[in-house]
């Protein structure tokens, strides 16, 4: 994880490469971005429990 200086050092580079007007669009771009790939990673994590479910459930001939 880094530490104070190297996000304050980050942070300053991106400043000075893209400006202080666009950092809000960038922010909020990168803030969507990963609330669409935490909600892959649900709907992936969601699929494989419903598979992992439908394996471990008993059939209809092993319950006879």
């Amino acid at each position: 994880m880094p530490g104070g200086w190297e996000v304050a050092l980050i942070a300053l580079v991106i400043l000075l490469i893209f400006g202080a007007k666009r950092l809000p669009g960038l922010a909020r771009g990168l803030g969507q971005g990963i609330r669409e790939f935490k909600g892959a990673v649900d709907g992936v994590k969601d699929e494989l429990k419903d598979v992992q479910e439908s394996v471990d459930a008993p059939s209809e001939d092993e319950k006879s």
